[in-house]
């Protein structure tokens, strides 16, 4: 991982921005002036900002709302908020109806099974407004130790879902989506356009091991410094990592954006 003072000047302008929220936005569960004054200054530039969370669709759409953002996708890849110039956020989903409501009955049988067999395991606060996965918390109200970390993942998997850790969750879902699948989706939904034919074009930023799948694909992909929490559990580690952490690693990261080359 470089530090940023190895940020390059790419060939082509910036394109956009994508994100992770939790503990990469935010610091201590709340976005700074300074993470919130980035997202307006990328926004200025021209440049697509287009956070992508592990978070609920319930908690993410006054986020959509509030935020100089395109969209906000939710629960890692399945749904997104898209502001609208009039009125409230048109939400969008990568699953029909039917699949959602019966998933959501499975999704309620695992959680009561983790819930059971591990000690100490709670679900997030935020469970009430998720709609395409479940989580458990291991870090932002409660405290699991590795062990019982693992154990639910375990279970998750046993039961044929995806599983994955951010910093504060553990989440789980059944699908084939994840945060790549779900940065592609809403692209080509929101300007009928390719990712992977602009990758050079897009920078990812994030902060645990819930990011890999963006760190393995992006080339300009960043963590901020509190990354260093799960680097002995990456397998795909950013190119680049901030020296500050958090949201100030954010606005660390969004300077160097906005001064290695002009925009459109």
């Amino acid at each position: 991982m470089l530090d940023l003072t190895h940020w390059p000047r790419p060939p082509k302008p910036w394109l956009g921005v994508f994100t992770d929220i939790d503990d990469t936005l935010t610091t201590n569960g709340a976005i700074t002036d300074d993470a919130l004054q980035s997202l307006r200054d990328l926004k200025q530039a021209g440049l697509t900002v287009i956070p992508i969370t592990g978070r609920p669709m319930g908690w993410s759409r006054d986020l959509a709302r509030r935020w100089p953002v395109d969209a906000v996708v939710a629960e890692n890849g399945a749904a997104a908020w898209v502001p609208q110039p009039q009125g409230s956020p048109q939400a969008f989903y990568q699953q029909n109806e039917a699949v959602r409501t019966a998933n959501f009955a499975r999704m309620q049988s695992v959680a009561a099974r983790i819930l059971r067999e591990v000690p100490g395991a709670v679900l997030a606060r935020d469970s009430a407004g998720r709609e395409t996965d479940i989580a458990i918390d291991h870090s932002e109200f409660t405290h699991l130790p590795a062990a019982a970390i693992d154990q639910v993942m375990r279970i998750m998997r046993s039961e044929s879902m995806v599983a994955t850790v951010s910093s504060i969750h553990i989440n789980g879902w059944f699908g084939e989506h994840h945060k790549l699948s779900g940065a592609r989706w809403i692209l080509q939904a929101l300007l009928g356009r390719s990712l992977d034919q602009e990758l050079q074009q897009w920078v990812y930023v994030g902060d645990s091991t819930n990011d890999q799948v963006m760190f393995e694909h992006f080339p300009f992909s960043v963590g901020v410094a509190n990354i260093a929490r799960f680097e002995s559990q990456l397998q795909f580690k950013p190119r680049f990592v901030t020296q500050a952490h958090r949201g100030a690693g954010f606005t660390e990261l969004a300077q160097r954006i906005l001064q290695s080359t002009p925009t459109h």
